[in-house]
């Protein structure tokens, strides 16, 4: 039995009441507060805490129950003054409920469909038979004119080190560390350059050429294929993917079962949704 108290500060005592049913069954509707005639239960309790703000994981559970505890109590006895409920509040709960129930239905879905085959059977459709996209490792030097150009492709083909010769003249971003641009795929850079590159066998030099940006000479590092991700680097998308397809699917389950009447076109006026004077 609960034992009456006064005050706000009541929980203390309403706490230590219900030490006493430890020992007994205790369920979410175990009463653990009473206002008047209004029952105050721990399923209660238990919903305002998961929606108390991060910061609050810092208090021990048993300040934090107290605290819940008067707060529900505080706002059962503010509810209980209100000579009247706006329409708005109903609307929000009916919405609020609506949402609440749909989305543990989605969570629902989102759990019980998709297995590890779908998610292999995914994976192997989409990156089993993927086309090999290659991704090249250059270098370049930029400066201003042609001439510029020529003399650093001439001392390259002389026999000094490509990065020590951007090093010395690129006026590009990446002049001091020898011009190297690290790896990209095809359509990251702009088509001049691109097409200077793919045109180069590994190691080689090529011919002073210009972009936008100025005159350049380029050099291809390496090359390889891009590596594909693997099934561990892409389950999350994937199970995402399929989960999405599952609850579409079951919407257009529900909606094929059901007699869904929209409003036909013109029927309202949409600047009504911003009509709040409505609601009072």
């Amino acid at each position: 039995m609960l034992k009456q108290v006064t005050g706000l500060g009541a929980a203390t005592a309403i706490l230590l009441a219900a030490t006493s049913t430890f020992a007994q069954d205790v369920t979410a509707d175990t009463v653990v507060a009473t206002v008047g005639e209004t029952e105050i239960t721990l399923g209660e309790v238990i919903i305002a805490r998961t929606n108390l703000p991060p910061q609050y994981a810092q208090f021990p559970n048993e300040v934090l129950f107290d605290g819940l505890v008067d707060q529900l109590i505080q706002q059962q006895l503010l509810a209980d003054s209100a000579s009247s409920v706006s329409p708005r509040i109903d609307y929000t709960l009916l919405n609020e409920r609506r949402a609440l129930v749909a989305n543990s239905v989605i969570t629902e879905i989102a759990e019980t469909s998709v297995t590890e085959e779908d998610i292999q059977a995914l994976y192997d459709e989409r990156f089993a038979d993927a086309e090999e996209v290659p991704e090249f490792r250059a270098s370049h030097l930029l400066v201003d004119t042609e001439e510029e150009a020529a003399a650093a492709k001439a001392r390259i083909d002389e026999g000094q080190a490509f990065a020590d010769v951007a090093r010395d003249v690129s006026t590009g971003p990446t002049g001091p560390n020898g011009g190297d641009l690290g790896w990209f795929g095809e359509g990251a850079m702009v088509p001049e350059f691109e097409e200077a590159i793919t045109s180069l066998e590994v190691g080689g030099v090529s011919e002073p050429f210009e972009t936008q940006f100025g005159w350049h000479v380029a050099t291809l590092v390496e090359k390889r294929v891009q590596p594909q991700p693997t099934l561990d680097q892409t389950r999350r998308q994937l199970t995402a993917e399929l989960q999405e397809v599952a609850v579409t699917a079951r919407l257009e389950e529900l909606a094929a079962a059901q007699d869904v009447v929209k409003p036909e076109a013109g029927a309202f006026d949409p600047n009504l949704i911003d009509s709040i004077d409505l609601l009072d």
